[in-house]
């Protein structure tokens, strides 16, 4: 597939996602939206992808933020549809039912924050900066910001920073839960292919269910994913992959997954 405004490349099991926007510092508009939208559509259906991994092109951003001229246009109808369009595309990110690990090699600000939260984990650069600075332009995270930020660090630090609208560092992210890691810039990629690697050697159905429980049970009471969890555990003991890794195990060997 060819895109405007992302690339997109497969390789060893992985989809290397990339905004491809230098010029704006990877901008979110409309059109860019879409691309994400139909590439993790592809990604979702192809058995052969496993982990995929998001970053931006350039050195000083992964995203910076939405459109500020699309974004200027709008008014109560089409800002609340402009709004559930972009989420509509991070729920298809969250819920992919693979891994997507954000490599934020830069700006994540606004938007491309947003961005980042819907992805499964985060790694950053040490020189990245993250923010959800929306209220400098007199409006709110629309992307999911304001629900997805306060279930990761908690409620009294996502307020802070969506009403302070400030920038921090890879370093205080990372301190806060935001970010899993901080790395060096040329360590990013490598480092996410190594965990990559890693969730590519389990079994592929235990990590899609894993995931469900995960993001399903965050919703739910703790009586509520309980039951979810114990449900997909009976579902990953009727599998193949299930019989194979226990029988590895006792055998002493390398397990040999089918995803069935």
């Amino acid at each position: 597939m060819t895109f405007e405004n992302i690339l997109l490349e497969k390789k060893n099991s992985i989809a290397y996602v990339t905004i491809n926007r230098p010029k704006v510092l990877n901008a979110l508009n409309t059109a860019t939206m879409e691309d994400l939208r139909a590439a993790f559509h592809d990604i979702k259906n192809d058995d052969g992808i496993r982990v995929v991994i998001l970053t931006g092109s350039g050195e000083k951003a992964f995203v910076a933020g939405a459109d500020i001229s699309e974004l200027a246009t709008q008014d109560a109808v089409s800002g609340k549809k402009y709004a559930h369009r972009g989420q509509s595309v991070l729920n298809l990110i969250e819920n992919l039912g693979k891994p997507v690990i954000a490599c934020i090699n830069g700006f994540a600000l606004g938007g491309g924050c947003e961005l980042a939260l819907a992805c499964t984990m985060r790694l950053a650069s040490d020189n990245a900066k993250l923010g959800q600075p929306e209220v400098k332009l007199g409006i709110i995270p629309g992307y999911g910001g304001t629900q997805r930020l306060p279930r990761l660090v908690g409620k009294g630090l996502a307020m802070q920073h969506v009403l302070a609208g400030e920038m921090i560092t890879a370093q205080e992210a990372h301190r806060i839960g935001l970010v899993n890691e901080v790395t060096a810039p040329a360590e990013l990629i490598p480092r996410a292919e190594a965990i990559a690697a890693k969730i590519i050697a389990n079994a592929p159905l235990a990590v899609q269910y894993a995931l469900e429980a995960v993001n399903k049970g965050m919703q739910m009471t703790l009586a509520e994913g309980l039951f979810l969890e114990a449900t997909l555990f009976g579902v990953c003991c009727a599998t193949e992959d299930k019989k194979e890794g226990t029988t590895a195990f006792l055998e002493k060997r390398a397990a040999q997954f089918k995803g069935k």
